[in-house]
């Protein structure tokens, strides 16, 4: 394991944050080997040299626990949002487990993002947080077809396991859900995909299911994703050029009709898919110990 220097653990509080409702943002890790060749987080602009090598914070945990100590205000500290918590090193190093038991141990919430079932392996951290604070899971899943997940997602847990990750998250009362994004257009993005997933989340325990019907492309991440899809699927380059050129945002085609299938279907299911609903669920009940407290 490789380690980088680092002076800062956590980002600064943000208030009423819209997404997902997390205060801090904290990253153990630098880089991911999961190799899924959609990841934003591979794009120039983030500025991770030879991102799919996995690179720990130096004295991380020693950083992290000085800066939870000293934090004025309680909140939700997220983490996922530029290299999964839970990349294969993690099994032996435990750094997002220790990571876990500071942010247990000062009364802090958790919000994970994450395409791996070895976040089970935590459900009892989770589980002492949840008692006192907040908890959210979002695992990432983007096609219900294993075969599929395996080449756009080829070094990270199949979906079928990453639903049971839910159902073994979901079965202990914490509040898990689905972050279905990216939708790839021309892979993804079809009825069959969406409702087969709104389906197996329902069947395992989701509370919500967020979707994104297209995908992001700019800088490198760009070249990388359309050498991927050269490889796995000839002739969808060439598709992506002629529908989208090289904008930034590519929007499937079909987002409306799914939006509307989507939501429908949710509704049926009753699961979560709006914000403001997935913030209210996950904090209803830790605010409710706070008005009992008070």
């Amino acid at each position: 394991m490789e380690l980088v220097p680092a002076k800062q653990i956590l980002s600064a509080w943000a208030d009423n944050n819209n997404w997902f409702g997390i205060n801090y943002n904290m990253n153990i890790y630098k880089g991911c080997c999961h190799g899924c060749i959609y990841c934003d987080s591979r794009s120039e602009c983030y500025q991770i040299k030879d991102f799919d090598i996995v690179r720990a914070k130096a004295n991380a945990i020693e950083i992290l626990n000085s800066e939870l100590k000293s934090k004025r205000k309680k909140g939700v500290v997220g983490t996922g949002a530029m290299s999964d918590p839970y990349n294969p090193l993690e099994a032996k190093y435990k750094f997002t487990r220790s990571a876990l038991e500071l942010i247990n141990r000062y009364n802090f919430g958790m919000g994970i993002a994450t395409k791996s079932d070895l976040i089970t392996r935590d459900i009892d951290i989770l589980n002492d947080i949840k008692s006192h604070s907040p908890v959210l899971i979002k695992i990432t899943i983007t096609t219900a077809d294993d075969n599929l997940s395996k080449k756009i997602e080829p070094n990270v847990a199949v979906s079928s396991k990453r639903f049971e990750a839910i159902n073994k998250l979901s079965s202990q009362g914490i509040f898990t859900g689905v972050l279905l994004m990216p939708v790839l257009p021309f892979i993804e993005d079809s009825d069959e995909n969406i409702l087969k997933i709104i389906r197996l989340a329902k069947e395992n325990g989701a509370k919500f299911i967020y979707p994104a019907f297209g995908v992001t492309l700019r800088q490198n991440q760009r070249e990388h994703f359309f050498n991927k899809l050269d490889e796995n699927f000839y002739g969808l380059t060439e598709k992506y050029i002629k529908e989208y050129g090289f904008s930034y945002e590519c929007r499937s085609k079909r987002a409306s009709k799914l939006w509307e299938l989507f939501k429908t279907e949710c509704d049926k299911a009753k699961i979560l898919y709006k914000m403001e609903d997935i913030i209210a669920g996950y904090k209803k009940d830790y605010e409710v110990k706070q008005i009992s407290f008070f």
